[in-house]
């Protein structure tokens, strides 16, 4: 899963960035209220830690353009310990939860773990399961459900792996699969995703799954199983 962290503190962004990392999510940082604005409009994540004090647009001001373009990541604000008004207006204009400066890091790990989990009232499993396969979110075992044949994955192919399952049948773009498993700003050669769809169809076929990732021409890739 992929977290943007927008704090102009950089120091801070980087201690959280670091943090989530080790916690095995895709981050990307902002350092100003339009850069972040910006790279959370692509809509490619699913969580955003959002400072309400920023420099050249405040948090409250991209809550809004988010709620009214309809991006549905998680967002967390980060406020003052005195900002009550920012905690109130957070929730107003869509927030889903809140952490006070000075915060322990370890808290505000729980809070993203608890968001990333949560799926209306219901608490997700650390499991994600489509056709024969089932993926474990902690260990990054891939199991075939109907062979009982067990795969450990690799951290970059886990990830595309990880966003096929969760847009199971659908068409994805190159573009979306880019931004969404090596990062908007990253720099990836073409070449790169399809040797990483070549390892997962090869384990794929270890464990006996039926489950194949196709080629749809000119638009993309598909999971179907």
């Amino acid at each position: 899963m992929r977290i943007l962290v927008v704090e102009d503190e950089e120091a801070i962004a980087d201690i959280i960035a670091t943090k989530l990392r080790r916690e095995k999510y895709e981050v990307d940082t902002s350092f100003d209220g339009e850069d972040g604005l910006y790279n959370a409009m692509t809509n490619i994540y699913d969580l955003i830690i959002l400072d309400i004090m920023l420099p050249k647009m405040n948090g409250i001001e991209i809550l809004k353009e988010l709620k009214e373009n309809n991006i549905n990541a998680k967002i967390i604000i980060l406020t003052a310990k005195s900002g009550l008004d920012d905690k109130l207006k957070g929730f107003d204009t869509g927030a889903n939860d809140y952490v006070t400066k000075p915060f322990h890091i370890e808290e505000l790990i729980a809070r993203v773990n608890v968001q990333l989990r949560a799926k209306g009232n219901k608490i997700e499993k650390d499991i994600l399961e489509y056709s024969d396969l089932s993926l474990n979110i902690r260990t990054s075992t891939l199991t075939c459900l109907e062979t009982s044949e067990s795969i450990t994955i690799p951290y970059r192919e886990f990830l595309l792996l990880e966003y096929f399952m969760n847009n199971r049948e659908q068409i994805i773009s190159k573009e979306q699969i880019y931004d969404k498993v090596w990062g908007i700003d990253s720099d990836y050669e073409s070449n790169n995703l399809e040797a990483y769809l070549s390892f997962l169809r090869k384990k794929l076929k270890v464990i006996g799954s039926k489950v194949n990732i196709k080629a749809v021409r000119n638009l993309g890739y598909k999971m179907e199983g």
